[in-house]
């Protein structure tokens, strides 16, 4: 990280906050499709959630039936999913560094809003290859990123008890797809989630306009 953008989450108090937050609201939609998503496209049970944070995305594909182990650049987020989560596996791999992992394992990589905290486009495209690395021929990439939008709309958002600003890094659709060629990943589906008028939050304009983008992502040839 640089000293522009340093790691915002390597903080106890941030940490502490961040481990009792639920899914209400914008933040719901999320995760609302990732298990039909994640049964579409993805075979097998092996499963990294790269970016774990306090361990509820690895919680998550547990659920789903996935040996998942977390692995984050924050011991404070580990410590606080370590707490919560005992039995899990949870690994701290500093600047990302993913050397310690077996290539050509991983049927699943989850990657749950982390990308949208990594600071420069070079260093996206390095990040995605090392996870290129972990996957089976067949496996998958889940990158679930902030779509643009959400920057410029009012909407049933999340929040937290720490009310500390915390840095982004906008990237639209196609700095995305430019980083997935660049990483020689395929981009095989792009899901945005739309809001539900049945659903039981106070939607604002998330019935017309998806806050996330979903991108499912393969091996190149």
């Amino acid at each position: 990280m640089t000293a522009e953008f340093s790691n915002v989450y390597d903080d106890e108090t941030r940490a502490d906050a961040y481990a009792k937050l639920e899914f209400p609201g914008t933040y719901y939609l999320a995760y609302r499709d990732l298990p039909a998503i994640i049964a579409e496209h993805v075979q097998g049970r092996n499963a990294i959630d790269f970016g774990c944070g306090t361990g509820r995305s690895t919680r998550f594909l547990r659920e789903l039936g996935f040996h998942a182990a977390g692995v984050d650049i924050a011991e404070h987020m580990l410590a606080r999913a370590r707490e919560r989560d005992p039995e899990g596996e949870y690994h701290l791999v500093p600047d990302g560094d993913l050397s310690a992992f077996p290539a050509h394992t991983y049927d699943l990589v989850l990657s749950a809003l982390t990308f949208d905290n990594v600071p420069t486009m070079q260093r996206k495209v390095a990040l995605f290859q090392s996870l290129k690395q972990l996957l089976k021929g067949n496996g998958r990439i889940v990158s679930l990123v902030s779509s643009p939008e959400i920057y410029v709309n009012e909407w049933a958002s999340f929040s937290t008890k720490d009310s500390r600003p915390v840095e982004d890094i906008l990237c639209t659709d196609e700095d995305y797809h430019d980083v997935y060629k660049q990483a020689e990943l395929v981009p095989i589906k792009t899901y945005r989630p739309l809001a539900k008028p049945t659903e039981p939050y106070s939607w604002v304009s998330e019935t017309m306009i998806s806050p996330w983008a979903i991108y499912v992502l393969g091996l190149g040839e």
